[in-house]
């Protein structure tokens, strides 16, 4: 990629995340309510809330509060947690790795398993294992995320002890470890594992459902194409045409999906984080919303922001090399 371009991408990249800060900011401060009201006690008087006011800075205008905020941040510092008393860095850094962790994984796995489904759907096309893909993959995408987790949970849990299911279905539903637990080594990783076969399952499944019926219309626009005549006519078996000559082909649109994707799951697994009781950023977000904890929320969406833009500018860089066609562009 030209030098040009690439300073091009990055400088409308940091365009792109002040102006999602800046509308963030305005939106917080002009939703109704009182960050106040809600911190301090019940039996407050006015003294004691003017004090707090002042305290976190609120008593200052917009424009003031907004500048000190932008310049704190840059240099890493997003401010105190008012509701927890602890710096908004620290509970970033605590939260983000869960979330990552639990975004990528399942992402990483929703890709094998849509595009395997989608291009053997389209291998199948107008039959009845695309007709059956294409109900399974329509359910699991329009279904609720935390419908499904509360439905594995039940089906896990409750149903697997009255119904005495085998030991191996027993899959615990909440937290990232087993409560009174002092496990480490091997068996801490396999606590770890267990308690997140349901979380990254779930995500997994919804994801796989759009990707695949985004590979199927991606796979089946690609079988007229002249390449893949000529494979077939050379003699090229029909399962070598699918998984070489038309996965090379999709490379530079399951990576544009890919970013397009990564955020998505990262900021929208709130409901499973919410459901099964992780740590993440969604549940911290959630959390910091009903407190109305603007210095939480405002660090949350900076993360969300900057993980947002770094996914399509990686996407940006990483096309020419899956795609050759796009080099000289």
């Amino acid at each position: 990629m030209p030098t040009s371009t690439l300073l091009r991408a990055v400088l409308r990249a940091l365009v792109l995340y002040c102006a999602v800060l800046t509308l963030t900011f305005v939106l917080l401060h002009l939703a109704p309510g009182d960050t106040v009201t809600m911190l301090a006690p019940a039996d407050a008087s006015a003294a004691d809330l003017a004090r707090l006011r002042s305290q976190l800075g609120l008593n200052e205008p917009l424009a003031v509060q907004y500048v000190r905020w932008v310049t704190h941040s840059l240099s890493g510092d997003f401010g105190e947690s008012a509701a927890r008393g602890t710096t908004v860095a620290a509970l970033i850094r605590d939260a983000l790795p869960v979330s990552l962790a639990l975004g990528l994984s399942s992402l990483l796995l929703s890709f094998l398993l849509g595009t395997a489904a989608g291009v053997l759907q389209s291998a199948r096309a107008g039959r009845w294992p695309d007709r059956i893909g294409t109900v399974v993959s329509v359910v699991l995408v329009s279904s609720p995320a935390y419908w499904l987790a509360l439905g594995a949970v039940a089906c896990f849990t409750w149903l697997a002890s009255r119904w005495s299911f085998p030991l191996w279905l027993r899959l615990p539903a909440f937290g990232l470890a087993t409560p009174g637990s002092d496990l480490h080594g091997l068996p801490h990783l396999r606590d770890l594992l267990q308690h997140a076969v349901l979380p990254v399952g779930i995500l997994a499944l919804i994801g796989a459902g759009g990707v695949a019926r985004y590979a199927r219309s991606s796979a089946l626009d690609l079988r007229g194409a002249d390449w893949m005549r000529t494979a077939r006519a050379k003699g090229v078996t029909r399962l070598r045409v699918h998984t070489v000559h038309l996965l090379a082909n999709m490379r530079a649109i399951l990576i544009t999906l890919f970013a397009l994707s990564l955020p998505g799951v990262v900021a929208g697994s709130v409901f499973v984080e919410s459901v099964f009781g992780w740590p993440g950023m969604g549940r911290l977000m959630v959390m910091s919303i009903i407190a109305r904890d603007y210095p939480v929320v405002l660090g949350c969406t900076a993360a969300f922001a900057a993980v947002v833009l770094l996914a399509n500018l990686g996407a940006e860089l990483l096309l020419p090399l899956a795609d050759p066609r796009l080099r000289g562009q």
